[in-house]
């Protein structure tokens, strides 16, 4: 049993590594002028916020406050008032934690790995984006419609292991397509040989023929209305549900982007439902049916969405600045990388949103903090008070 530090404070161990964070902080020069709230401190205390489910700036304070002879085990050198915490988080560079997220991410990939869903060695990603609402009045900067505010937060998933590989942020008004085509012809994004699945959203030529052009597979649902003509058509299998597998080239002037290239069309039937699925790829050696399994895995991105919603600090904010909303994103991304690392660790069978909520219920406390994520009901060993007995002299 631990007695040394909380389990918070070993949780911040699997974040920051020291000397990365400092070239992180010296690069952005974030503690320049820095008056006694250090970036490590205002990382801790935002951490706090999304682990901890408070509420407001001064709730972190005052949370911190109340177990403060535990905030030495935290690295803190005092607890931060709420303007102090406030003015940091207006003014020190958001860049600062962005960078902190891809550093962790780096450096845990095999932390965060798991077991592989399919059999195929490629590496299986899925590409979407999701809106953060914002109210116009309190956040003006981002304006998406007459009267609503929101931005958009892209990542690509990785699905062994189902963790965040890859968040871009941008404003809400922007197409998914444009976007994506940015970021996923970077081949550090996104490698040779690796598999993108994303929904119709994404569908766009100019897209297709970059991933083609990289060496990309992906998956997507084939749009209405979209103008095509039947190549080649491919044997399906008698069971499965599958009803064609064919290759087709497309018409148009957009469909120009793709040249010669053929893609293939293949379409499902759910028993369950009878509703037809029109699966679009460029693999073309995978089975019909494991390209409509890959398809429905990307369903885990829309289950990791609704729980950084709901278990972290993404929906109401505690600064109203562009810089504090982009501080509150990435440090609650860089808590689903610890929190991901830690279920990855445990023995135990854990979800996701039960080990938020127990993580939260047991932030201050002192165990082993791997004892405990094995064996959480387990109670602590019972150590008896012993007493030294001392002869006194008569």
């Amino acid at each position: 049993m631990s007695k040394s530090s909380s389990s918070f404070a070993q949780i911040i161990t699997h974040i920051i590594d020291a000397n990365e964070f400092r070239r992180i902080v010296r690069t952005h020069q974030g503690d320049k002028h820095s008056k006694g709230l250090s970036c490590r401190d205002q990382l801790v205390a935002m951490l706090f916020l999304h682990l901890s489910k408070v509420n407001s700036l001064r709730e972190i304070s005052h949370g911190l406050r109340t177990v403060a002879g535990k905030i030495a085990h935290l690295g803190m050198r005092k607890v931060p008032g709420h303007s102090t915490l406030a003015y940091a988080n207006a003014h020190r560079p958001a860049e600062i934690y962005r960078d902190l997220f891809f550093a962790v991410l780096a450096r845990s990939q095999s932390s965060l790995r798991g077991s592989k869903p399919f059999r195929f060695k490629n590496r299986l990603l899925s590409m979407d984006a999701t809106f953060i609402q914002l109210c116009l009045s309190l956040f003006p900067w981002a304006e998406y419609r007459q009267t609503k505010g929101a931005i958009k937060l892209h990542m690509l998933y990785d699905h062994d292991g189902y963790f965040p590989a890859f968040a871009h942020i941008t404003d809400g008004k922007g197409a998914d397509a444009p976007v994506a085509r940015q970021l996923l012809a970077r081949s550090e994004v996104l490698p040779e040989g690796s598999i993108v699945v994303f929904d119709r959203a994404y569908v766009d030529f100019a897209l297709f023929a970059t991933l083609i052009e990289r060496g990309v597979f992906f998956v997507t649902r084939l749009k209405e209305g979209m103008n095509w003509v039947v190549r080649e058509q491919r044997g399906v299998p008698q069971r499965g549900g599958i009803l064609r597998d064919d290759l087709i080239e497309f018409q148009g002037q957009k469909a120009a982007y793709l040249g010669q290239h053929l893609l293939r069309l293949v379409e499902y039937e759910d028993p369950a439902t009878g509703e037809c699925y029109r699966y679009l790829t460029n693999q073309l050696t995978f089975g019909p049916t494991t390209i409509g399994r890959i398809y429905k895995d990307r369903w885990q991105i829309e289950i990791f969405f609704k729980t950084l919603k709901q278990h972290l600090k993404i929906k109401t904010f505690v600064g109203t600045s562009e810089n504090a909303l982009l501080i509150q994103i990435w440090t609650a991304l860089i808590a689903v990388l610890a929190l991901k690392i830690l279920k990855n660790l445990a023995k135990y069978g854990w979800s996701m949103s039960n080990l938020v909520a127990m993580v939260r219920l047991t932030l201050f406390s002192y165990r082993d903090l791997h004892a405990w994520l094995d064996r959480p009901f387990d109670e602590p060993p019972w150590e008896p008070d012993i007493q030294m007995n001392l002869a006194l002299d008569g």
